[in-house]
């Protein structure tokens, strides 16, 4: 798909998501801490990003140890956080321009792995630019992490962010690849390194507690039908299910599922249950660069 420059509308959207990240992202890393529940916190990002008038790209994650992704607390989930490594990944959306970022909060002295994924997302960044191999901007990543001593999580990748689209082409890998797509201005892209004292890899676990619309279809259940209503609200971006209205939605969604109305997102945990690091960045792709609309949550950002 040839993208094109973006127009001004589409860039000023971009930016704005970025801008109400940036604010949500930044008081709420402080609050990530021993004895704060993890669901006042995924609540206070989200209302915070409503409050501001923009809209969610997807549940806060709140992804804790050897959890990488499509973690975010269940109604009512008195889980508190610990003295943990906690990856909190956060997307907005304005008019449906998303932006996408993530920062590692750490309570268990483990310094390097949070500053390998953020350096590697620093010269992920550096060697970025339209006519660039993704393939090259891994190896960025790559060799930053396996620097530091750590293995980048080699199955979960970047990808691009399109209008009411949280996860689109191209991906990102987080290792080299020899002979890969190509950056193109217009494109919106969503960096994200993670790094990891395991093997590398993330597999499926049990839990799952965000979901998308996957196609519309009739269903004969009217309290599935009811939660369908309410769910296409979301625009077609991924919901956690204690948005929904129903606090007994549970069999609705089962149902839904079973229909494949709508897929969930099983939370992505390690291989051998090892810590695991993200640091994330959203980048517009132009003529002659990028541009950082993220630009705020990392300490690089001020170089």
């Amino acid at each position: 798909m040839s993208h094109g420059p973006l127009d001004d509308d589409a860039v000023e959207s971009y930016r704005e998501a970025g801008a109400v990240l940036v604010e949500a992202m930044n008081e709420a890393r402080s609050m990530v801490e021993p004895g704060r529940t993890q669901l006042e916190v995924a609540e206070w990002v989200e209302d915070f990003v409503r409050e501001e008038g923009a809209g969610l790209a997807f549940p806060v994650n709140l992804s804790v140890g050897p959890e990488a992704s499509h973690a975010t607390p269940s109604r009512d989930d008195e889980t508190e956080f610990g003295e943990e490594m906690v990856c909190l990944d956060v997307g907005v959306h304005v008019d449906g321009y998303i932006a996408d970022a993530a920062v590692t909060v750490d309570h268990t002295g483990t310094v390097e792995l949070v500053e390998a994924a953020e350096m590697a997302l620093e010269a992920a960044i550096d060697e970025a630019g339209p006519g660039v191999e993704v393939g090259v901007v891994g190896r960025a990543i790559e060799d930053v992490i396996r620097g530091y001593g750590y293995t980048p999580v080699l199955n979960l990748s970047g990808h691009g962010v399109e209008r009411y689209d949280a996860h689109t082409g191209p991906n990102v890998p987080n290792r080299g690849v020899d002979r890969s797509v190509e950056l193109e201005p217009g494109q919106a892209v969503a960096i994200e390194p993670f790094a990891t004292d395991g093997r590398g890899k993330v597999g499926e676990g049990t839990d799952e507690e965000i979901f998308e619309l996957e196609r519309e279809r009739s269903v004969r259940d009217r309290r599935a039908r009811q939660v369908l209503e309410e769910i296409r609200e979301f625009d077609g971006l991924p919901f956690a299910a204690r948005w929904l209205s129903d606090d007994r939605a549970g069999m609705a969604l089962r149902r839904l599922k079973q229909a494949n109305v709508v897929k969930g997102y099983p939370v992505l945990k390690e291989a051998d249950d090892a810590l695991v690091s993200q640091a994330e960045h959203t980048i517009l792709v132009t003529e002659d660069g990028v541009e950082v609309t993220t630009a705020g949550i990392h300490g690089f950002d001020d170089g």
